[in-house]
């Protein structure tokens, strides 16, 4: 019995003492002066044909995203109908040690509007509300500046920014939190650069009147739909449209500014919340894996090819400053569909987007031909979360081109953010 107690209690110290150790290397290796933890969410099981990939792409960004000092942030890759990858890194508030972890809610700032792009081709796919229809019918005092934009203005138009209208309309108004229902009577003042479906010209105002457009349709407001129709069905269990719900979730991650090293913790804010469908929705990394599980899984309940092919279509070219695609390689077309920006890179059409907001930056990307797709979500802003994506598409694409996966990777001077 004494022995049995003594090898007990041997047991007891060498795991304490082992955990210590643990510990104390984990801290010693991974620790900046803003990032204290680093805490990893594992897949339910590593699909087999790119598993090679998965682990190059981890050995290489999850070390330059802790070497970058970021406070926190989570990364997700989903393939086919499997969570691939997903980590978390860093804690919620710099100074503190709540660690990120796959349920902590972001900010998705302009990646809102893939969500919205997904909600519209449903609504449109079960006949509630079609993208053709004109903003008119269902907005009768709507008015801009000339009689032509006013009556040929569709919904289609609005969700691809081809409205006509000069680019980021009212954005100072929406940054001065007056609400939409003031900005939209004042349409009628903004220049018109071009006829509707003629030109692209980056809007959130615009593109939020589908707020308004969904709830007279179907009698409800815009956060109950997507609810409904996205966020419910998906699996979404964290994600809420709105600064209350944001702002009231203990698990939140909080905005910072500066450098790595030198960041400090914001204010939340909640500007851009009175344009929903652009830039005011919330989701975990958990969520941004679900959402993208249903795209790239191909026998989604949720999901049918006719949805895919309406959201996906281009409709516009979009031509982008260089420096907003700086960490890609040669980019062969940029366009934009329903509210995703379609990139031809490397023989492929990869739908994307970026986000930016008050301490907060998004990425997401999602690619049909190869089922795969990524996510990333970081509450302070740095180089890093522009090199997430097209890191991942350089190794996953040689690998599938190639059969062999890339072995170096050269860091770009940083570019500049044009979500």
């Amino acid at each position: 019995m004494r022995k049995f107690l003594y090898l007990a209690g041997l047991v007891v110290v060498v795991v304490g003492f082992v955990t210590f150790r643990i510990q104390k290397v984990s801290a010693d290796k991974f620790h900046t002066p803003e990032v204290d933890t680093f805490a990893i969410e594992e897949p339910e099981k590593k699909p087999l044909e790119i598993e090679s990939v998965i682990r190059e792409y981890d050995s290489l960004i999850s070390s330059e995203i802790i070497n970058s000092g970021s406070v926190g942030s989570a990364l997700v890759v989903t393939y086919k109908d499997q969570i691939a990858f997903l980590k978390c890194y860093g804690v919620k508030k710099t100074g503190e040690k709540d660690s990120i972890n796959k349920n902590t809610v972001f900010r998705l700032a302009s990646v809102s509007k893939t969500i919205t792009g997904v909600l519209a081709g449903i609504l449109d796919d079960e006949n509630i509300v079609h993208l053709d229809d004109h903003v008119i019918d269902y907005l009768p005092g709507f008015k801009l500046k000339n009689q032509e934009s006013t009556t040929n203005l569709t919904i289609r138009n609005l969700l691809s920014h081809t409205s006509g209208l000069i680019p980021h309309a009212y954005d100072n108004m929406v940054e001065e939190k007056v609400p939409l229902s003031k900005i939209m009577s004042n349409l009628y003042s903004v220049d018109i650069s071009a006829s509707p479906g003629k030109l692209y010209g980056y809007q959130n105002v615009m593109f939020s009147l589908y707020d308004t457009i969904a709830a007279i349709k179907t009698s409800k407001k815009f956060d109950n739909i997507i609810h409904e129709k996205v966020f419910d069905p998906f699996g979404m269990k964290n994600a809420s449209t709105g600064f209350r719900s944001f702002k009231n979730n203990p698990n939140k991650a909080y905005p910072h500014y500066g450098s790595a090293g030198h960041y400090r913790t914001m204010r939340l804010n909640d500007r851009y919340y009175s344009t929903a469908p652009a830039a005011g929705i919330n989701a975990s990394i958990s969520d941004m894996g679900q959402f993208l599980l249903h795209l790239t899984n191909e026998n989604s309940a949720e999901i049918n090819d006719n949805i895919i092919q309406t959201v996906f279509t281009p409709q516009v070219q979009s031509p982008l400053k260089r420096a907003y695609l700086r960490r890609w390689d040669k980019v062969d077309s940029k366009q934009y569909a329903i509210g995703w920006r379609i990139i031809g890179y490397k023989g492929r059409k990869v739908a994307y987007h970026g986000g930016y907001v008050n301490g907060y930056k998004t990425e997401i990307a999602y690619c049909k031909e190869e089922n795969i797709g990524i996510a990333y979500l970081t509450n302070s802003p740095n180089p890093i979360a522009s090199e997430t994506v097209p890191t991942f598409l350089n190794i996953l694409f040689e690998f599938s081109d190639h059969k062999h996966i890339l072995t170096e990777y050269t860091e770009d001077e940083p570019a500049d953010d044009n979500s």
